[in-house]
């Protein structure tokens, strides 16, 4: 099969479009053929060594996010038969080799593709959108009315979270530049904020949930956001030293946060999506052969919504 494939780590590593012996799946396992794959910002920190690279190999296959089609199942899989169209966010942090032709999982890292969404639509959505699921729901437990904020609203997770807030019942602040505001405003949030030209720590006060995927400076400044007793969800908690310390201090809570494969999440975003109450949006599509492009662009920090590379036509 094909595949993009890096023999080392590093900002400079090339990737290279090879041939590739396809994966086997074994005992609760299925073989997917990619149609598309989604590029996050992870695989780009992955490539250039600074993420998750401990649990990894050389050689190294990127990707986690996937959409295509079952054309085998392993003993004991009843969740899936061969023609399924399905979309999944296989094995992370461990290697998915999702930027390839052929991906074998576990099928409860899958679920059946949304209704109406292209394969190129559905590959953006498992990894940002479990992400924004599982940081609402399952650790902020949001209840309707309650007030949301998030952090880089127009972006791969925010613009789902946004969404998945809204859909939950919340009141929801985003913040994002300012060419971005009428996006962030279309996806539902009550209000927007620019955050190049206002401190959100000083202007946004009494909230019950923030959702950050920044780090640094940023994610201290967020806990100023909160109430007393609320909390926030941050994907970049290892990359803010202090947090919880801060946390303490100011009688909020500061929960680290990682995404896990979750089919039962993915079917609940696949019945929002089918009820007409979450979009993903597509930055940029690039092919197979041009991950290295998709990667420059996902770097650059400026995308709406996500990046997606065309693996191959539907199986």
């Amino acid at each position: 099969m094909r595949a993009i494939q890096q023999s080392a780590w590093g900002e400079a590593e090339p990737l290279r479009l090879l041939e590739v012996e396809a994966p086997e799946p074994t005992f609760g396992e299925v073989l997917v053929k990619v149609s598309a794959a989604g590029v996050n910002p992870v695989d780009v920190y992955t490539r250039r060594g600074q993420a998750y690279n401990r649990v990894l190999t050389l050689p190294f296959i990127n990707g986690w996010d996937v959409a295509g089609t079952v054309v085998r199942t392993g003993y004991g899989v009843s969740r899936f038969r061969p023609g399924d169209p399905v979309f999944g966010m296989p094995w992370f942090p461990r290697e998915a080799g999702g930027y390839a032709e052929y991906v074998a999982a576990p099928a409860r890292h899958f679920a059946r593709m949304p209704t109406g969404l292209s394969f190129t639509e559905a590959a953006a959505l498992p990894l940002a959108g479990l992400t924004a699921w599982q940081m609402l729901t399952e650790v902020a437990a949001i209840a309707p009315g309650e007030r949301v904020l998030v952090a880089g609203a127009a972006g791969g997770v925010g613009h789902l979270a946004v969404q998945i807030a809204k859909a939950r019942g919340a009141q929801v602040i985003g913040t994002a530049s300012a060419a971005k505001h009428d996006f962030v405003r279309a996806l539902g949030a009550d209000e927007v904020i620019d955050y190049t030209t206002i401190d959100v720590s000083a202007a946004v006060r009494g909230m019950d949930v923030v959702i950050q995927m920044f780090g640094g400076e940023a994610g201290l400044k967020a806990l100023d956001c909160l109430r007393p007793g609320g909390v926030l969800v941050s994907g970049q908690a290892a990359w803010t030293p202090g947090l919880h310390e801060r946390a303490a201090e100011l009688g909020v809570r500061a929960v680290a946060y990682l995404v896990d494969p979750d089919g039962a999440g993915l079917d609940a975003l696949a019945d929002l999506v089918a009820q007409g109450r979450l979009r993903v949006c597509l930055d940029a599509v690039f092919p197979l052969a041009e991950a290295a492009k998709a990667h420059a662009h996902v770097a650059g920090g400026r995308t709406i919504g996500k990046v997606v590379l065309t693996v191959g036509e539907p199986g």
